[in-house]
């Protein structure tokens, strides 16, 4: 039978390619329901050629034009940042993809996993900020949660068949991003189009940001814990420019598995929505004759400081990571708003984990009241410097 699919983010760029891996397998996969932020002109594309149950806008001011052109198409059409907690307890959807950017995916990510619902999980702030409770509850309600990230996608792809055996070490790869090798005095003057230009990945605004100052690899080696039940010390990460392999497990004999493959974000998505098969790919082929070395480096996480501030946030738990998040978020809006510097965001990162207030035992309240209250205090920090 046909997965029927809900991509929350349809418009961002995981929710694009995931709708090209569903166009590509009609016979697999059908879409349920698409929703995005702002993007209503690509959402009421969207929704014509796919035909989903239904959509949701979540700007409501744009409700009544998508409503206009979709309602006579038979397709129900909600708007507001409720309706999407709301639209992922459908009976008729198989599995959600949760492609939000932000801390904004948490809540419906939460509601979906309480209605049985498996997740396809872009949408690493979920684990980053509430990954403890997020588990624990896909465990009490017996959900899968698969995950898309290049990195946590060849993890669980080296874990095939192995979840018996104990990991000794995980490693997460980096390209180290447009920046490799540079200094702070050059970093000073990093403007956002140099900061967008990633090497080897298209990505969203966002994500190329935090790329580029190693946050995203930081976020992910916190998602990774909450996925794969590890360690701090058990996560290290090391630049591979090269983008081939995808990330390594090392087991507790020393062997060690890499998944290889050229960078597209169509794999991993399509390996999430299809597991446990592997479909027909289409995508170009590695071949080992184009790429006669693969190189590997530590990170620099002196000139690059997001990355060690995440591994602080790890070790001391609670709701550390949360507070992380949330003035990366801030500090990234005004980063591209060119408000402040590439060098600043650490700055002000590290000082709303200093200022925020700390909760070792947290509850979803207490996440969001604290996603609040550091987001006012980076808003306040970067107002003062300014």
């Amino acid at each position: 039978m046909k997965k029927r699919i809900a991509i929350l983010g349809s418009t961002g760029s995981i929710g694009t390619q995931a709708l090209e891996v569903i166009e590509t397998h009609p016979d697999d996969f059908e879409v349920e329901v698409l929703t995005a932020h702002q993007n209503s002109d690509l959402l009421i594309e969207q929704a014509i050629k796919f035909s989903p149950n239904a959509v949701v806008i979540s700007d409501e001011n744009q409700y009544r034009k998508v409503a206009d052109v979709l309602l006579d198409k038979g397709i129900k059409v909600f708007a507001g940042e409720e309706s999407l907690c709301q639209i992922v307890q459908m009976e008729t959807i198989d599995i959600v993809l949760t492609a939000m950017v932000g801390f904004a995916g948490l809540k419906p990510t939460i509601e979906a996993i309480n209605y049985g619902k498996n997740i396809a999980l872009a949408n690493k702030e979920t684990l980053v900020v509430a990954g403890e409770m997020v588990t624990n509850l896909a465990k009490e309600k017996g959900v899968n949660i698969y995950p898309v990230d290049s990195e946590h996608s060849a993890i669980f792809q080296c874990l095939a068949g192995e979840f018996h055996n104990p990991i000794e070490k995980i490693y997460l790869t980096a390209s180290g991003g447009p920046f490799r090798g540079k200094d702070k005095a050059f970093l000073a003057n990093v403007k956002k189009e140099q900061a967008l230009n990633h090497p080897n990945w298209v990505m969203g605004n966002k994500i190329t940001i935090d790329s580029a100052s190693l946050m995203n690899k930081g976020l992910e080696v916190i998602e990774a814990k909450w996925l794969f039940g590890l360690k701090s010390e058990q996560i290290d990460v090391i630049v591979h420019p090269q983008s081939i392999i995808h990330s390594i497990v090392q087991f507790a004999d020393g062997s060690m598995k890499a998944q290889m493959g050229l960078p597209d974000m169509k794999l991993p998505i399509q390996y999430a929505l299809s597991y446990p098969n592997r479909l027909i790919s289409e995508t170009k082929r590695f071949s080992f004759l184009d790429y006669p070395q693969l190189t590997f480096e530590d990170p620099d996480i002196e000139n690059f400081r997001n990355l060690a501030l995440a591994f602080e946030a790890l070790k001391l738990g609670g709701n550390m990571p949360c507070i992380l998040n949330a003035a990366n978020e801030v500090v990234v809006k005004y980063f591209l708003m060119d408000q402040i510097g590439f060098l600043q965001m650490p700055e002000i990162i590290e000082k709303c984990m200093n200022l925020g207030s700390f909760i070792k035992t947290p509850s979803l309240e207490d996440y969001l009241s604290s996603d609040k209250e550091i987001r006012q205090i980076a808003e306040k920090l970067i107002n003062n410097r300014n």
